[in-house]
């Protein structure tokens, strides 16, 4: 009796499509990170400037060199830079004895050092490849990651 049972469930679950939507096609999905800018902070002033998710949107694309920014902040405080596209590139250096440094060059121009993980990325301006100082902005993002289906 079991087998009889186990039979039939196999046989309906292999003959019957599994789909509440009755879409049977496999869609490819592509993975897009969103940087969040969440926080800045530093500069003379002593900022310390806290964004919405959603407000200021860093985006880049690896193929392209190129950061997509979208920046619907309208307060007069520091917010990095203006919505628009840039090209962006990454210089690492060597230290000896230490990890790697890496970079961000945004339009020819260094923005200072960054490091990152699965969930936040900071760029400190405080630390460039010439050295250190202490009037830069701290950047601090929180990663978005979007599935989308490619038809």
């Amino acid at each position: 009796m079991k087998y009889s049972i186990i039979i039939a469930f196999l046989s309906f679950a292999t003959l019957t499509n599994c789909s509440l939507e009755g879409d049977n096609e496999i869609k490819d999905q592509v993975y897009k990170t969103y940087w969040h800018l969440t926080n800045v902070s530093g500069g003379i002033a002593g900022v310390d400037n806290d964004f919405n998710l959603n407000e200021i949107i860093w985006t880049f694309n690896e193929d392209t060199d190129q950061l997509k920014i979208n920046n619907t902040n309208t307060a007069e405080i520091e917010d990095g830079l203006d919505t628009g596209t840039y090209t962006y590139s990454v210089t690492i250096v060597e230290v000896e004895g230490e990890d790697d440094k890496s970079f961000l060059v945004i339009d020819s121009n260094e923005f200072g050092k960054f490091t990152f993980n699965e969930t936040e990325l900071v760029i400190d301006q405080n630390i460039t490849t010439t050295g250190t100082g202490a009037d830069g902005f701290i950047y601090i993002f929180k990663r978005v990651v979007i599935i989308e289906d490619v038809e």
